[in-house]
């Protein structure tokens, strides 16, 4: 895939500012848009899009194929006459510049059911047409993804492997009489994907016509507790009653003395290989529907990954296991050709892990953050970077450039200010700078780097379980003042949608 010269910022749909306690895909989604194309940004990246689970995390979602209800936006819904006036007249005090997860998604979730009552009796044909219309189109997902959360909300959230045995195991009968008797439960859980894919969808070409692409995101495991292990434990390391025999993770590394023990189950890759991979192509042609360009989140574990025996109480007790390789990158090419993949090729990187990206001409990754805390020789300085990779100040998973430069020791502070001739006093636009001004094809910032905030602004603690993904920026934070200087440093280094 030719990829040309641009830059991009990052900034996750819920950290978009408005009244409903949380980011939506409403009219701050589209000024967002709007700012960016005004300054010339051509990338738009966001986290991963589905309805999230444990902890509040993107990455721990209860299907690799729905998406977050909680981004549907009222003022859209109210513009479709989706829900009444009277809906929105008493709103919750919600916190501005965080999302207060336990409040908003209680209100949400009852506005939603609001809303779904309001379309049942609704006399417009066209739209329960296209809600039927919907539903057909997504079967190979949806149908299983409605049933399994009606069927967690009748077990008062409990995960699927703690249900009733018939239902933990998908015996026809029981699931059958379930249908039956839950047919509102389910049909709801359908109406809000239509409402969120409804909306996204607008959004998503709204962006295409400004000259925006949206990077995505794809986690390469699935969460325990999601749709898709229910519905395909055989393509899992599960044993009889649903859980698994060994857990993903990483070894210690930058970010954990004791690594980083994620928890997700691992794939029975044989198995996959077998129908040549169909439940990743299924899932990847999803993906790309909804963005332009996919970011495969830990790409190393393609090549091999980090195998924990479950039940222990650190990633430290692991082992590598060959990934798919080659094979898998092959099915990709033939069903997708020119498929656009971003790979995160972050930690610990061995030989085959580079063989595996080059083979495939995917651009890697190179993180400001990264570059300063052993010498000139340090693969993350720009003076290194091939064409070929996308370059970010930070990521989701870093400090903010501002946080970063204040912990950091004197020696990595020093070489940092030798390198970027900074002073220090505004180090996230030296590094936006730097970025900018290499050879990297893409080069992105987190919002928050663009505006200098510090430590607080950070979106997450890789290892921490809680307390995560709730910054949010405010209205007033895009000023004319930023995005003149994002013009600027766009023009400058060639980067300009303009």
């Amino acid at each position: 895939m030719i990829y040309n010269r641009s830059s991009g910022v990052l900034l996750h749909p819920t950290s978009l500012p408005g009244p409903y306690g949380i980011g939506d895909l409403g009219p701050s989604a589209y000024q967002w848009i709007d700012f960016l194309a005004d300054s010339g940004t051509g990338l738009w990246q966001v986290l991963p899009l589905g309805p999230t689970g444990f902890g509040d995390s993107p990455y721990q979602c209860f299907s690799a194929f729905a998406g977050n209800p909680y981004l549907v936006s009222p003022d859209l819904l109210l513009q479709e006459e989706l829900i009444h006036a009277n809906d929105l007249v008493k709103v919750p005090k919600f916190p501005t510049g965080k999302v207060a997860f336990g409040k908003v998604i209680y209100w949400k979730l009852d506005l939603l059911n609001r809303s779904y009552l309001q379309f049942q009796n609704s006399s417009d044909k066209s739209l329960q047409k296209d809600f039927i219309s919907f539903c057909e189109k997504h079967t190979n997902w949806l149908d299983d993804y409605a049933l399994f959360m009606a069927l967690k909300e009748s077990q008062g959230g409990l995960p699927w492997w703690k249900w009733p045995t018939a239902l933990r195991d998908r015996e026809t009968g029981t699931l059958d009489i379930f249908q039956q008797e839950n047919e509102f439960a389910i049909q709801r859980q359908m109406y809000l994907q239509f409402l969120f894919f409804r909306q996204w969808d607008e959004l998503h070409l709204y962006a295409n016509q400004k000259g925006i692409q949206i990077i995505g995101d794809i986690p390469i495991f699935i969460a325990h507790d999601s749709a898709d292990a229910w519905t395909h434990r055989e393509l899992l390391d599960l044993d009889e009653t649903g859980q698994p025999n060994v857990v993903a993770g990483v070894p210690p590394d930058y970010f954990s003395k004791t690594g980083q023990l994620w928890g997700n189950p691992l794939y029975r890759w044989e198995v996959h290989a077998r129908d040549n991979y169909q439940w990743w192509m299924d899932r990847l042609r999803s993906v790309h529907s909804l963005v332009d360009i996919i970011r495969l989140d830990h790409f190393r574990g393609f090549a091999e990954y980090w195998e924990v025996p479950a039940g222990e109480k650190t990633a430290e007790n692991g082992r590598w296991v060959p990934g798919p390789g080659p094979d898998f990158f092959h099915r990709v090419k033939k069903v997708f050709d020119e498929l656009p993949i971003i790979a995160e090729d972050l930690g610990e990187i061995t030989p085959d892990v580079i063989q595996l990206r080059d083979q495939f001409t995917l651009p890697g990754m190179k993180i400001m953050v990264f570059a300063f805390d052993s010498g000139e020789s340090n693969e993350f300085l720009p003076h290194h970077y091939p064409e070929n990779c996308v370059v970010y100040t930070g990521t989701h998973d870093n400090d903010t450039a501002a946080g970063w430069f204040k912990r950091i020791e004197e020696g990595e502070r020093s070489f940092a200010q030798r390198y970027l001739n900074s002073s220090g006093e505004e180090i996230s636009w030296d590094l936006i700078r730097a970025a900018w001004s290499s050879s990297a094809v893409f080069a992105i910032a987190p919002l928050q780097d663009l505006l200098s905030l510090d430590n607080q602004a950070r979106m997450n603690y890789p290892g921490n379980p809680s307390g995560n993904w709730t910054w949010r920026y405010t209205d007033s934070d895009l000023t004319t003042a930023l995005k003149k200087r994002l013009v600027e440093v766009n023009y400058l280094n060639s980067r300009s949608t303009g």
